[in-house]
């Protein structure tokens, strides 16, 4: 599975700048729908596209593995 950073990304970007960082300010800044936005941070296992991903990283200036990261799904049986 993989799990979203994006209010660790949220929380960096707010100390950075010492103030409060909207998902409003971040959709209207980054061009990422604000629905989109919330289902990513509300959602566990929202699947989204690249250019959503691309985005994001752009608006926080960041790398891919600093806004999402894989997770092994352990109802596979395996170990």
């Amino acid at each position: 599975m993989i799990r979203f950073k994006l209010a660790e990304q949220i929380e960096k970007k707010q100390f950075r700048e010492s103030r409060r960082i909207t998902i409003q300010e971040v959709a209207e800044a980054s061009g990422v729908n604000r629905m989109t936005l919330s289902k990513i941070l509300n959602q566990r296992g929202y699947s989204t596209g690249t250019d959503i991903l691309d985005k994001l990283c752009a608006y926080f200036g960041c790398q891919l593995h600093d806004l999402a990261e894989h997770l092994p799904d352990n109802s596979s049986g395996e170990p």
